[in-house]
């Protein structure tokens, strides 16, 4: 098949006249104008920066369209790796709060948390991290469900001040248990 460009020119300036059929060819794989538009280019970003690999005299036909069939199916391969997410809505749950913080938050809890007393720690530790209610926390203290109550709220507040917490501060530690002892909220 005679395609009317001289085999001895150079293959730069050859490549003008192949883009017709390119676009053809990326036109049967993508089945979309704008899509094989972007594939052509692609294409001829690649194979004007890799000249120097093409070998003079062979098939520069040929050469362009194994670029643009690898172009096309590299491409595919990644989009069948990605997910659409114009949103922002899937990338918002992957993200990850830095491990880091959530140490340095642990390391000033343990901290104050062993400057409490041992009525204190224990407390927190039922009704905070364990989950027992205040009236279960009491019998298995052997106290009044009032006391447990007051112990629990000077517990939590000496925690706060220990750990130089203000009400509006906002604590992002890792571990729910710890959260549930400082806030009094129960554990997930």
């Amino acid at each position: 098949m005679k395609t009317g460009i001289d085999s001895r020119s150079d293959p730069r300036d050859e490549l003008i006249g192949h883009l017709p059929a390119m676009r053809a060819f990326a036109m049967s794989l993508t089945r979309n104008p704008a899509a094989a538009d972007d594939l052509v280019q692609d294409a001829v970003v690649k194979a004007w920066g890799n000249f120097d690999k093409f070998q003079p005299g062979t098939n520069l036909r040929a050469w362009l369209f194994t670029i643009l069939r690898n172009t096309y199916y590299s491409l595919y391969r990644k989009r069948c790796r990605e997910v659409e997410d114009p949103d922002g809505k899937m990338a918002g749950q992957m993200s990850e709060k830095p491990a880091h913080d959530g140490r340095l938050a642990m390391t000033d809890f343990r901290a104050a948390f062993a400057q409490l007393t041992d009525e204190q720690r224990e407390v927190l530790i039922l009704v905070g991290a364990e989950g027992f209610s205040y009236e279960d926390a009491a019998e298995m203290c052997g106290c009044a469900v009032g006391t447990i109550k007051s112990r629990t709220n000077r517990a939590r507040k000496r925690l706060a001040e220990l750990m130089h917490l203000e009400d509006e501060d906002a604590m992002e530690m890792t571990d729910a248990a710890t959260m549930a002892v400082v806030n009094g909220k129960p554990a997930a």
